[in-house]
C-alpha cells in the first residue's frame, strides 16, 4: 500500500496546498464610475508578480496592477480621456498599436487576462463591433470592443532573471501562492508511490511503461500525457 499521488493529494485541500488568504487580500478590478482618478499608494502584494496601485475614484477605491514607470500621486483616467499610460479606457478607443494589459474578457467583468508582471498585449485591428488583440504568446484574441483594458506595460519585468540563491527565498515565494516546493519527479519514487517509480527502466525502449495512460485508467493511475485525440498530420 503506498501512498496518495500528488494530484490526489491536492485534491484534499490541505494546508499545504491552500494559498494564505493574506496573499489575496486585494483584489484587482475595475470600477463602476467613470472619471479622473489618483494613485494613492504602490502595493507589494506578495500573491502577485508586479505592484498594485491603490487608486482613488471618487469615493470609490479600486485596486489595478501597476504600469512601468507609475508613481504615487499620479492622476489617471477612468472610461475617458487620450491613450496615455495607465488610463482605463473602452478597447474601441484605443489606437491601433497601443500596448495594453489586464484586458476584459467580457465587458464588466473587471479584467481577467494579461496580468502577470513585465507582460502586455497591443491592439492589431478593429472590425465590426470587435477588436483584435496579439497576446503575449503571438496568438491574436478577439474581444467585445467594448471590453476595458490598462494602457502601458505592467510593472515588474525581469523578475524571473533575478537568481533565487537560497533554497528558503524559492520556498517561500511559492508558499505565497499555495503551491507544493519542492516537488519530487515520479520518478525518483518508489513503484509503491507513483506509476512511474520504480529506479529501473526510466524510458519506454526498456521495459518501461509509457507516460500516457489509457481513457479508462482509474485515478491513481491516470497520470502522465493526456492521451490525444487524433494524431499525425492533419490534412489541408
Amino acid at each position: 500500500m503506498g501512498k496518495r499521488i500528488i494530484q490526489q493529494r491536492r485534491g484534499r485541500g490541505t494546508l499545504t496546498y491552500k494559498v494564505r488568504r493574506k496573499s489575496f487580500r486585494y483584489k484587482v478590478k475595475y470600477p463602476s464610475e467613470e472619471g479622473k482618478a489618483k494613485v494613492i499608494k504602490l502595493i507589494n502584494s506578495a500573491g502577485h508578480t508586479a505592484p498594485l496601485a491603490k487608486i482613488l475614484l471618487g469615493k470609490e477605491v479600486f485596486y489595478n496592477l501597476a504600469f512601468n514607470g507609475m508613481i504615487e500621486g499620479q492622476e489617471i483616467n477612468v472610461g475617458k480621456g487620450k491613450a496615455e499610460k495607465g488610463n482605463v479606457l473602452a478597447l474601441k478607443d484605443m489606437p491601433i498599436g497601443t500596448e495594453i494589459y489586464n484586458i476584459e474578457v467580457k465587458p464588466g467583468d473587471g479584467g481577467k487576462l494579461i496580468r502577470a508582471g513585465g507582460n502586455s498585449a497591443v491592439v492589431v485591428r478593429k472590425e465590426k463591433g470587435k477588436v483584435v488583440v496579439l497576446l503575449p504568446s503571438k496568438k491574436e484574441k478577439e474581444f467585445d470592443e467594448k471590453c476595458r483594458a490598462t494602457i502601458g506595460v505592467i510593472a515588474g519585468h525581469g523578475r524571473l532573471e533575478k537568481p533565487i540563491v537560497k533554497a528558503g527565498k524559492k520556498y517561500y515565494s511559492m508558499k505565497a501562492k499555495g503551491k507544493l516546493w519542492p516537488r519530487t519527479s515520479a520518478v525518483k519514487m518508489n513503484v509503491v508511490d507513483h506509476p512511474f517509480g520504480s529506479g529501473r527502466g526510466k524510458t519506454v525502449g526498456h521495459g518501461k511503461k509509457g507516460k500516457t495512460p489509457k481513457k479508462n485508467a482509474p485515478a491513481g493511475a491516470k497520470v502522465g500525457s493526456l492521451k490525444p485525440k487524433r494524431t499525425g498530420r492533419r490534412k489541408k
